[in-house]
């Protein structure tokens, strides 16, 4: 006997050796169970996913004599031992009429088939027209069909299969129930192909099956024929090298090694595997793509660990590989990627292509990040917050922080004061420098700001109102023989007064009292003014170095905005809150999402900054989760960012103009729509 294929050996014979198209195989069992058979069937789908098998188990179904002759004795399980049974597994039964469409298009040869219709069936219960490839039939032949597959008569059922679905006349879908086949993914294929190749006892690498489940590209019948044509090219033997060969495609491990290298961001290795592709002479176009669908599923691993596909029998060491990557990283690779497979025909050298591809990755990936030793899978994306920070809020946080403490916004950092160097100087001047260049304004002076400043929603002008100017420069005295101690104060009174006027605006009016308060003496000191606002009794200047004791949070998000930082380093800072400080060292705590950023060169800017505020420390960053109800600086300014909008909002709805525009318009007010100002000086 001569040697039959696997395709038609393996063919199934019953539902239950079916492989895949479960959705199918549960509605037609139900159908001949409950005796609710329909006169026509559609089956649809790509080739070799089971169009032609389903029809031919169907119409086993209808004439299995296994549980009598009459009609109640259709079955949805075949006994494949009947005659009937044997003789349509074998193709000779008669009232199993195939026809291929393709080869009998003409409308003649659809009225000479149709002309035997009305005649009862010659052996068994029911005659079957099984037409394969239907959507080949001419507009003429279809219409010549309409009538008799609307109607037909009872002993009649048609079973149409194509793939192209869309080519058919609606009038023939309506008159047919239609399913679609799907395809079959590669584990499937996999899972079948072990069966066989155990059944047949041919030895095989489980590698080699990933290669052909994805070489049949969703097909069965491709699948096992190129089973076939393996175990000869193998002589007898299924084994990963001699498939790879035949199929001439890239071992996937290949693939693997260019991430490899991309994730420890090594050039040398990166090209030096590009030299080994060239050797074995690939498609770089096809290692690209291969690339870009590998990415794609490590993205998939890092969001959903459990919805990446086995396709290649990999998925372990893509799990594995996902966590050495950031999201960022991946999304960055995939979408240069793409955008070097596209430029690949303008390229002189597709190799030359590839490498440049890969290079590119590398360059444009953020610079100061660091390799992630392991990202935690899966991913969890971050809880927004309530109102987000509008362009203008994220200009300038530090007059937001600034206001809500009361105070003026910071400058850039100026020199420390000098200390006093005559011993004579009284002990409460020397104990409290900042103090003495503090001035004692009127009460009226500290509280007219506020009344002036114009609402949120309003823009503020460019020319600042008289009452919120600064102060102008108060001349030194010429007379230092007024007060005895004036001597000795007269290294610190120009320093000092430019850090007052900085602390606490005063109108013009006020400069006379502000030059008598700069000299200090001892039977009056400064302190004892009561109505002074908080910020007048803050220290002279935030960058003024902290002799105090150890940085603490609150010194923390004060002093942030003046260090200074910008770029990633201000947002590796801006997520952190103090963990402990001794003088020596500051130890830091990072929000776990932002641990990409974390790198040394970050630390060393963070370093200088607090060494130029006076805080020499070395810097320790920890990941960790955040204490609750503590604040970064990130936090705070969001936060009044939100009160901010709010207190706009709130304003808006009480101004009367809108409320009449409510009132006569039905007007509505769009709350996101709102952005409050900031001072421009």
């Amino acid at each position: 006997m001569s040697y039959q294929v696997l395709a038609r050996k393996w063919r199934p014979r019953t539902f239950h050796e079916l492989v895949g198209q479960d959705h199918v195989r549960r509605a037609l069992v139900n159908a001949l169970d409950q005796g609710r058979l329909h006169h026509a069937y559609l089956f649809t789908g790509t080739r070799g996913v089971g169009k032609t098998t389903l029809a031919r188990i169907l119409a086993k179904c209808l004439n299995c004599t296994a549980k009598g002759e009459g009609d109640e004795a259709v079955t949805s399980t075949p006994c494949g031992t009947c005659e009937a049974c044997r003789a349509i597994d074998e193709g000779r039964f008669v009232d199993l009429i195939e026809v291929d469409a393709a080869s009998r298009t003409k409308v003649e040869d659809t009225r000479e088939l149709l002309d035997n219709v009305q005649y009862a069936p010659t052996q068994g219960r029911y005659k079957v027209y099984l037409i394969d490839e239907v959507h080949m039939l001419s507009t003429h032949s279809f219409n010549a069909l309409l009538k008799t597959l609307e109607e037909p008569p009872p002993h009649v059922k048609f079973l149409l299969a194509t793939t192209d679905p869309q080519k058919l006349p609606v009038t023939v879908l309506s008159r047919c129930l239609q399913f679609t086949l799907k395809n079959m993914p590669p584990e499937r294929v996999v899972e079948h192909l072990t069966q066989v190749l155990t059944a047949e006892r041919v030895a095989f690498d489980e590698s080699a099956l990933w290669l052909l489940g994805k070489a049949a590209d969703g097909s069965m019948r491709d699948a096992m024929s190129l089973t076939d044509q393996a175990i000869a090219f193998g002589q007898g033997e299924v084994r990963h090298g001699d498939v790879a060969a035949m199929l001439g495609t890239l071992d996937h491990r290949h693939v693997l090694a260019l991430l490899e290298a991309l994730a420890e961001v090594d050039a040398a290795q990166l090209l030096a595997e590009v030299a080994s592709l060239a050797e074995q002479g690939p498609d770089f176009a096809g290692v690209l793509d291969d690339l870009v669908g590998v990415l794609h599923r490590l993205a998939v691993a890092q969001m959903v660990p459990a919805g990446v596909s086995n396709a290649h029998g990999d998925r372990e060491a893509l799990l594995a590989l996902a966590a050495r990557f950031t999201a960022e990283d991946i999304q960055l690779y995939y979408q240069i990627g793409l955008q070097g497979r596209a430029d690949m025909g303008q390229a002189p050298d597709p190799r030359a292509a590839l490498e440049m591809t890969l290079l590119r990755m590398l360059a444009f990936r953020p610079q100061g990040v660091p390799r992630p030793a392991q990202t935690p899978l899966p991913l969890r994306a971050e809880v927004a917050p309530s109102q987000p920070m509008n362009a203008g809020n994220e200009a300038s946080p530090a007059t937001d922080i600034a206001r809500d403490n009361g105070e003026a916004a910071p400058t850039p950092p100026s020199p420390p004061a000098p200390a006093a160097r005559e011993p004579e100087a009284s002990p409460q001047v020397a104990a409290e420098p900042p103090r003495a260049a503090v001035p004692a304004p009127r009460p009226e002076a500290a509280t007219e700001p506020a009344s002036q400043e114009p609402p949120p929603w309003e823009p503020y002008p460019e020319t600042m109102p008289e009452a919120l100017a600064p102060e102008p420069e108060v001349p030194k005295p010429e007379t230092p023989e007024a007060v005895p101690t004036a001597e000795a104060l007269k290294p610190e009174t120009p320093e000092a007064t430019p850090a007052a006027e900085m602390a606490a605006p005063e109108p013009p009016v006020a400069a006379e009292a502000s030059a008598e308060s700069s000299v200090v003496t001892p039977a009056s000191p400064v302190a004892e003014a009561p109505d002074a606002p908080p910020a007048a009794m803050a220290p002279a200047s935030p960058q003024a170095p902290s002799t105090s004791g150890p940085l603490d949070q609150a010194d923390w998000l004060n002093r942030f905005e003046s260090l200074g930082l910008g770029g990633l380093t201000r947002n590796l800072a801006a997520h952190c809150v103090v963990e402990g400080d001794d003088g020596q060292t500051l130890r830091l705590r990072l929000d776990p999402s932002q641990s990409a950023m974390n790198a040394e060169v970050h630390h060393q800017r963070i370093q200088a900054a607090l060494a130029a505020q006076g805080l020499p420390r070395r810097l320790v960053v920890e990941v960790a989760e955040l204490p609750t109800g503590v604040e970064t600086p990130q936090a705070r300014a969001e936060r009044l960012a939100a009160e901010r909008h709010a207190e706009a909002v709130a304003a808006l709805k009480a101004d009367p103009r809108v409320q009449q525009l409510q009132e006569t318009f039905g007007a509505r007010l769009q709350e996101s729509s709102v952005t409050p100002q900031t001072p421009t000086s």
